[in-house]
This record gives structure tokens, C-alpha cells and sequence, in this order.
């Protein structure tokens, strides 16, 4: 342990002796290991934001029904072109054929203007909702009161909106029972949402709920809908599905060989087509930036093979008093290990400032994370283990006497 510490004390006093020697052998290091650092921390604040908003949407319990499945090709796109439309009979079929499903909405996107006194907001996002969306919403009510299942059923021209789009039409007004006009229709403003922010500089709070019958008045009913349905426990999810999958094919006629004609989704299942599709992209990303942790080791390389010459005469006196080759050797691998971190820990420490910076400046969410730090470290030590080993056995096959007479 004494060997080590000192061994790690004459390679620090190296490099202070030589600063800017020292600094110009590790920027290769500093550069790549700034640059690993850097996307390693906003991919993986970009994969924690998407399964948070994967999760919120969709929910962990629940599952989701659609006209279309994954779509991952061509073949794919053609054999799933004329998939019928979701309707709301659907609903109902489900709704008595599953013992295992506990509430089940259907719901429907569009988008349109909506109107205050003078003010407009242009394409907003516009949700149609069934009787049990109060199951699924992936918000808060900060003001008012949702819409509740006997207005839905009803068709009652109620309206929930987003905190963004109550904050642009009302400003400090309270919108609470202000009469709003949604494309040519007017509606009763009855609640606002919680403010949820932006992810990926797209506003999720810019929306308005409104009772799906209204929504089909308005928008036609020749849309499909998305279903979203909650097993009665989480530990039914798959009953579930099953019995959903089961309910569709038969109100479809669909035979047995036949294919399903609609797509189901979990939060799982999207979160693997995201990590499907970036898992090759992030990876490429990132072995193309350690190609220059190579050039670094290379360049450490070099400059320990200068320093092995340079220290000719130490190294021969060394072996004359009776340190042994592994002792050499060990000395100038701690030296090479030593600077080589010293360039990772600089990188490290410049990574994150940089994955923070670039998250302060654009709509990129960084995620620090301990074991990232000891990949930087861990990468940097193998790289002067390994590019120091020539250098260090280079030092250690030195003939003492011959050593000595260098000048």
C-alpha cells in the first residue's frame, strides 16, 4: 500500500513538475471523456423524461387500444392500412364480455381554435372523453372541477382546460363559469389543470376536455377512437387484455387464423419501441466520441515513452539499488494510470457542466448519475493501463549499467 501511495506521489509530482505537458498529453482524454459524459447524462435524462411521460399518459396499470399496432415497416404500414375504426360500440362490447376489466374510456383528438372576448388561440389541442376518462387523466384539477360522467352522457358543452391555454385566454381573470367559443361552438369553462410544464419544449398543458359526444358533433363521428382501459387490479392486466383481444376479434368476425385488425399498447410496449428505436443511435453516438479516447491513449503513450528516456539514468540507479523490474514497471503504469485519470476526473467534472448547460439552454433534460462518474474513471484508468504497458516494460527491460551510463 506504502509502494502505491508512493508511487502515485511521485507521478503527481511529474505532472505539476510539467503542467503544461501534462495538460497537452490529457486533452485528448478531457475532450473525450467531456464529450461521454456529456451524452451520457442527456440520453439518459432523455430516457427518464419519455418514461415518465409514457407512464403518465398511458399509466403502469392500464392498456391502451388503437386502430393501428406498432408500425416498425413497410409491410407492416400496407397489412394494417384498412384496419377498421375504434368506435364506441366497442365499449360497450368489452364492457360485458370482460369480468376482468374495472373501467374503460374511449377518447378522441382533434384540434381547433378557441375564443375569449377578443382573444384566439389557434390549433389547440381538443379531447373528446367518455363517462370514465376520470380514470385515466393524467392531470390535476387546479381550479373548478372535472366534468363529470352525467354532463358527459348528457353532452352538456362543458369545457376543462389546460393551465396554458386558461392563462393565454383569461390571463388574471378567473375563468371559472366564463362562457369560451371552441371552433363555432360555446362552451362552459367548469375546471383548469395543474400545471405539468414542457418536455421537449412541447407544451402539456395547452388542451381542452370536452364531453366526446360534443366533440363528434363538431369534429364527425367517422374518427377512431382510443380506448383506454384499467383491469379491475394490476395483477389482471393480462386477464385483461386477453379478454379484451377475445371480445374485439368476435364483435370483428375475425377467424382464427386471422390476424388482429387493432393495436394494444402498455407502457411497456412503448417504452420498448423508444428504447428499440434509440438504443442503436445512442450507442453509435457514443462509440464514435470513445474513438478519441483512443488518440488520447496514444498520445500518453507517446509522451511516457519520452519520459522513460528522459529518466534513463533514474530508472538504471533504481535497478542498481536492487528495485526489482515489476518494480519499474509498477511505477511507470501508476505514472501513465495516474495522468490518464487525472484527464478523466478534468472530463468528468466538464461533462456534466456541459449536459447541464445545454439542459439550462434547449428543451434537453439531463440526468447526473453516480455510476456515470465511475464509468469516466473506470475508462480513463483502463486506457493508461493499457497504453502505459509498452512504455513501462519498455522501462523495465533497461540494463542498469547501461542506463547509468546514458547522459
Amino acid at each position: 500500500m506504502n509502494q502505491f501511495l508512493e508511487a502515485i506521489g511521485i507521478a503527481l509530482s511529474a505532472i505539476w513538475a510539467n503542467k503544461l505537458r501534462s495538460f497537452l498529453t490529457v486533452l485528448g482524454n478531457i475532450v473525450a471523456v467531456t464529450s461521454i459524459i456529456a451524452v451520457v447524462s442527456l440520453v439518459q435524462g432523455m430516457n427518464a423524461k419519455v418514461t415518465d411521460l409514457i407512464v403518465s399518459d398511458v399509466g403502469a396499470d392500464n392498456f391502451t387500444i388503437q386502430r393501428m399496432p406498432p408500425i416498425r415497416t413497410e409491410a407492416d404500414e400496407e397489412r394494417v392500412r384498412n384496419n377498421p375504426l375504434i368506435t364506441l360500440r366497442e365499449v360497450g362490447v368489452i364492457r360485458r364480455f370482460s369480468t376482468s376489466v374495472g373501467a374503460i374510456a374511449a377518447q378522441a383528438n382533434n384540434g381547433t381554435r378557441i375564443t375569449f372576448g377578443t382573444t384566439t388561440l389557434n390549433s389547440v389541442g381538443i379531447r373528446g372523453v367518455s363517462r370514465d376518462y376520470i380514470h385515466f387523466a393524467s392531470f390535476n384539477v387546479e381550479q373548478g372541477r372535472m366534468i363529470n360522467p352525467v354532463e358527459i352522457d348528457r353532452d352538456r358543452q362543458l369545457a376543462l382546460l389546460g393551465a396554458q391555454t386558461a392563462e393565454r385566454l383569461f390571463g388574471t381573470l378567473d375563468p371559472i363559469d366564463k362562457m369560451i367559443k371552441i371552433g363555432n361552438h360555446n362552451f362552459r369553462v367548469v375546471g383548469v389543470s395543474e400545471k405539468k410544464g414542457a418536455i421537449f419544449g412541447e407544451s402539456q398543458d395547452e388542451f381542452a376536455v370536452i364531453p366526446l359526444g360534443v366533440f363528434q358533433k363538431m369534429f364527425g363521428s367517422r374518427q377512431s377512437l382510443q380506448l383506454l382501459v384499467k383491469p379491475r387490479t394490476p395483477e389482471l392486466m393480462r386477464t385483461a387484455m386477453d379478454e379484451a383481444t377475445i371480445a374485439l376479434r368476435i364483435e370483428r368476425r375475425l377467424r382464427p387464423a386471422e390476424p388482429d385488425n387493432f393495436g394494444m399498447f402498455t407502457s411497456d410496449t412503448l417504452l420498448n419501441i423508444y428504447h428499440t428505436v434509440t438504443s442503436g443511435i445512442f450507442a453509435v453516438l457514443i462509440g464514435v466520441v470513445a474513438l478519441s479516447l483512443v488518440v488520447g491513449g496514444i498520445v500518453i503513450m507517446n509522451i511516457m515513452l519520452m519520459v522513460v528516456s528522459e529518466r534513463t539514468r533514474e530508472i538504471g540507479l533504481r535497478k542498481a539499488l536492487g528495485a526489482r523490474r515489476r518494480d519499474v514497471m509498477w511505477q511507470i503504469l501508476t505514472e501513465s494510470v495516474t495522468l490518464s485519470m487525472f484527464g478523466g476526473a478534468v472530463g468528468t467534472s466538464l461533462g456534466f457542466g456541459a449536459a447541464l448547460i445545454v439542459s439550462s439552454l434547449t428543451p434537453l433534460p439531463a440526468a447526473v448519475q453516480f455510476w456515470s462518474v465511475m464509468i469516466g474513471l473506470g475508462i480513463t484508468a483502463i486506457v493508461g493501463l493499457f497504453f502505459g504497458l509498452y512504455p513501462a516494460m519498455r522501462a523495465a527491460r533497461l540494463d542498469p549499467i547501461e542506463a547509468l551510463r546514458r547522459e
